[in-house]
């Protein structure tokens, strides 16, 4: 006789246990469906995964989505004190810092007065990227994110972290360059008392204590500046909102001052020639100051903190955008009208301008107004990169302590002292001037893959599968737009013939019309992004443009960190992370199955 010691599974129990496994099959490969019963023996047959296929598996996850509210533990989640005020006077601290005080006069010296029409053809092209943020902060209203947030729902996960990666870069220099600004408008003004002139030494003040032919500059100032901005982001959202709404409104008055009694002082003489340098000037400078309105994301990644997020976010996104734009405008045309634009310094325009006019007490406010700027540019550029790091802690793919928020001050405090840490060390240590050369490509190209997530969400709507049935050749159209736009700028970049340019703008258009007539298009609820796919298409073709407009090391610096950031999802990321996790479920307004699809 047999051995019937070992009970005999039911059959119930049989289809139950092989249901189980192909359930978690199905999860581990990050898909929605399961695997067919049938199909069950052959896959627990079959030998183990390459290393490839469980990265492309991994790797090709997304976010799940939820009509539900967001399901997170309280004690995870952050207070929602923002209101509309706060959110409009969070982008504008985020832009208006260096960039009116000092980049102004820089641009002037090549564009001459038409800096102005640089600076409103990149408010233009930004415009239609806060078009493109204020649909998806619409339809995400419930969590902190931004472009990271977006990309993993759109897109794939590691598509996510290689945007956060590029973003997290630029803040951390940013942040750095910020704090030795800072650090040397500070001294400016304790030296304007006699006694302390010519007295700070410059591992204090201006510039540092330079060491291996100025790669490594030792300054103790920003380290100081960065840590008490860190304790004050700390305490909570409403003491860093309250210090941002105060030397925002500060700024502000300032701005408006110096506009009020710089027009005075306009010679319209000085307006001639208006274009010295020709339309390439002009370009150029609109690469150059469309980083002065990028504010606008900050407001997106504080969904989170927000009271109204789906109302309030939209309006401040556009809102702050538009009064940056006429603050820029009106400051170019005074400055440039005040003095001639080849007298214009480098360090402070604004400051020398009116010195030059026997007005010193406008320069000692504009001094005040630049300090109030930096403080807030430093202060909400330190709140964003934060928040980016809250939601990868979140989603696992950085470690947990990321993802912890304090009890009783709701602020995510690791995630805040490690930025601090970060850019306190650079600030102290390294020349950021040298690092300034290979800012903005995180910016841009999150820029785009944000205005071509707004076309993906869009298909996504019109089939119960996970994917659009259109998306390869969608992804091949948006693909081509890249390149469009890169070649574009490379011709424009290289003076090149006119043929190659019209060639690459053949293409793109051939690209936005399989995209326009080859698709299908959802109105989602609340705020719409208008013209899509066409608008978004501009934006990247754009973006891309500017992007082809950068130093060569800023190119490099994009495939290195590129290739840095797979690494590191390939050996931590893709093992860690959770986008199923029932506690990462968002806050999801789709478009309604009853909602007009545009062919």
């Amino acid at each position: 006789m047999g051995d019937y010691s070992t009970p005999i599974k039911s059959e119930l129990q049989v289809a139950s246990s092989i249901r189980n496994r192909s359930h978690t099959i199905a999860i581990m490969r990050g898909e929605g469906d399961e695997i067919p019963l049938n199909s069950v023996t052959s896959i627990t047959n079959a030998p183990p995964a390459s290393f490839f296929s469980t990265f492309c598996s991994a790797a090709n996850r997304r976010k799940s989505l939820s009509d539900d509210v967001y399901s997170a533990k309280s004690e995870k989640n952050l207070v929602r004190s923002l209101g509309l005020f706060e959110l409009i006077l969070l982008g504008i601290g985020a832009s208006i810092g260096a960039g009116i005080f000092v980049v102004t006069g820089t641009v002037a010296h090549d564009a001459g007065p038409g800096v102005t029409i640089s600076f409103i053809i990149a408010g233009a092209a930004c415009v239609l990227n806060a078009l493109c943020y204020a649909e998806l902060s619409s339809r995400f209203p419930a969590v902190v994110g931004g472009a990271y947030l977006y990309t993993y729902t759109a897109f794939n996960e590691l598509m996510a972290f290689l945007v956060f990666a590029q973003l997290m870069l630029d803040y951390h220099i940013g942040a750095a360059s910020i704090a030795r600004s800072l650090a040397s408008y500070l001294v400016s003004l304790v030296e304007l008392f006699p006694f302390i002139n010519g007295q700070v030494p410059s591992w204090i003040g201006h510039g540092g204590l330079e060491f291996f032919g100025g790669v490594v500059s030792i300054n103790i100032l920003p380290p100081i500046i960065l840590t008490v901005i860190t304790l004050i982001l700390c305490r909570g959202v409403k003491e860093s909102s309250a210090l941002n709404t105060f030397m925002t409104l500060l700024k502000i008055s300032i701005v408006i001052v110096v506009i009020f009694a710089g027009a005075f002082e306009v010679d319209v003489s000085n307006w001639q020639p208006f274009a010295p340098n020709g339309i390439h000037a002009i370009v150029t400078g609109a690469t150059v100051v469309f980083f002065s309105y990028v504010g606008f994301d900050a407001v997106a990644n504080s969904a989170e903190e927000s009271k109204r997020p789906q109302r309030d976010l939209p309006i401040a996104i556009l809102g702050s955008l538009v009064i940056c734009a006429m603050l820029y405008i009106a400051v170019c045309l005074v400055l440039t009208g005040m003095v001639p634009y080849l007298s214009l310094g480098d360090e402070a325009p604004l400051a020398e301008a009116f010195t030059a006019k026997g007005m010193k007490f406008v320069s000692l406010l504009i001094s005040i107004g630049a300090v109030a700027g930096l403080t807030t540019t430093l202060l909400v550029g330190l709140y964003v990169q934060s928040r980016l790091y809250l939601g990868l802690g979140r989603d696992g793919l950085l470690p947990h302590i990321f993802s912890k928020v304090h009890n009783t001050r709701h602020t995510p405090v690791h995630s805040q002292i490690w930025v601090g840490v970060v850019a306190g060390i650079m600030a102290g240590i390294f020349n950021v001037d040298i690092l300034s050369h290979i800012l903005s490509v995180g910016t841009l190209t999150g820029y785009s893959v944000v205005a071509a997530c707004v076309v993906t969400l869009r298909w996504r709507e019109k089939t119960s599968s996970n994917v659009y049935p259109g998306w390869n050749e969608g992804v091949v159209s948006i693909g081509l737009v890249v390149c469009s736009g890169f070649a574009m700028g490379l011709c424009f970049r290289f003076s090149a013939s006119i043929l190659f340019m019209v060639l690459a703008m053949l293409v793109a258009i051939v690209s936005v019309a399989a995209l326009h007539f080859r698709h299908v298009y959802g109105n989602p609820p609340g705020f719409t992004c208008p013209a899509v796919p066409i608008l978004p298409s501009l934006c990247i073709f754009f973006n891309i443009f500017l992007f082809a407009q950068l130093h060569v090391e800023a190119w490099w610096r994009f495939v290195i960190v590129t290739i840095i950031s797979i690494a590191i999802y390939g050996i931590y990321g893709q093992h860690n992370a959770h986008p199923t996790n029932s506690e990462n479920s968002l806050l999801y307004h789709s478009i309604p199955s009853s909602s007009t699809i545009n062919p």
